[in-house]
């Protein structure tokens, strides 16, 4: 922990006042510092980009918000130049810079945030909940990249964000949510969230299990948000028949697939997603919020910490025995 000045803001940046900060995993990669960590982020950093504050002051010409309004931020700051900006398509700039990987971030007492990057909160809404809405649009980004309604879904990885996608599926209708992972823990949690079926496939076959709720067909939905290898190819051979596969979780190292015969002589439609669709997926996640999400949500908050014990914080991350961890400025050890 250091002491550092305020952040001074242009005439388009808003300071925020941050009253939580939930700890993501690639807060986790850069404190461990590892290979990415090392190639990317270029101390002296602020890290943490995940949310909930108060504005305490506005450059001259912001208007999207004002001082006392609650916020967020989008991470993911643009150019609004390139080809993919130009479309519409913001959260595939080709020049993206984000908030606490190569901007100062949110583990501090206050934080400058571009006006393009702000979203205004509902006031009833917790603090912590309010600040996991950035990793909350990954898993509706991801889940909501195709249809749900009546739809069986598989969910590899249950890390936050892939628990999160599990009561998010069950608002979107889905028949039925299985929830795959080998950590115990957290799978646990994937229950408390709403998934009908737990697979930890140590102590069973995934794919014949999977297949077993689904009529010997398969799922029709992948939320791949494992990254791992042993998961993805389970996954695929886990969906059925022309089935959409959407795939969050990121390998740490290449992968061999068999494309003829699990992807392309079946049909199925893999999907690389990133970020949070700008700004359509914040304005689902409001809705959801505002249709009970949030309140389903509370149990995946496991840890409210104080800023200084970030060092615990981050052993948690590290242990797998945590939802989601906050840290909390105004929180007295």
């Amino acid at each position: 922990m250091q002491q550092i000045p305020i952040p001074t803001i242009g005439p388009r940046d808003v300071l925020v006042k941050v009253r939580a900060a939930s700890v993501c995993g690639t807060d986790y990669h850069i404190y461990t510092w590892d290979p990415w960590s090392a190639n990317r982020v270029k101390p002296p950093l602020t890290i943490g980009h995940e949310l909930a504050g108060e504005v305490v002051a506005v450059g001259r010409e912001v208007t999207a918000c004002k001082v006392g309004d609650c916020v967020s931020a989008e991470t993911h700051i643009v150019c609004n130049r390139c080809p993919r900006c130009h479309v519409g398509e913001y959260h595939l700039c080709e020049n993206t810079k984000i908030l606490g990987v190569d901007t100062d971030g949110v583990f501090a007492e206050y934080v400058a945030v571009p006006e393009q990057n702000i979203w205004v909160n509902d006031k009833d809404i917790p603090f912590e909940l309010q600040s996991i809405q950035e990793p909350l649009g990954n898993a509706v980004h991801t889940a909501m990249n195709g249809e749900l309604t009546a739809r069986s879904v598989l969910v590899t990885g249950c890390g936050p964000i892939g628990i999160m996608s599990v009561p998010v599926a069950k608002m979107a209708g889905a028949e039925i949510v299985i929830a795959m992972d080998v950590n115990e823990y957290r799978l646990q949690l994937a229950g408390q969230l709403g998934a009908d079926l737990l697979i930890n496939p140590t102590k069973q076959d995934p794919v014949e299990a999977v297949r077993s709720v689904t009529r010997g067909y398969g799922v029709d939905v992948v939320l791949e948000m494992s990254g791992n290898p042993t998961a993805i190819g389970q996954s695929l051979k886990a969906a059925r028949n022309g089935a959409r596969i959407s795939m969050l979780g990121l390998p740490g190292r290449p992968l061999e697939l068999d494309l003829g015969a699990d992807v392309i002589m079946r049909g199925l439609v893999l999907q690389g997603i990133t970020g949070r669709r700008m700004w359509q997926t914040w304005y689902q996640v409001r809705s959801l919020y505002r249709a009970g999400l949030a309140e389903r949500l509370r149990p995946l908050i496991t840890h409210r910490l104080p800023l200084e014990q970030v060092d615990t914080a981050m052993e948690l991350m590290g242990s797998g025995r945590s939802g989601k961890v906050v840290l909390v400025p105004d929180l007295k050890a």
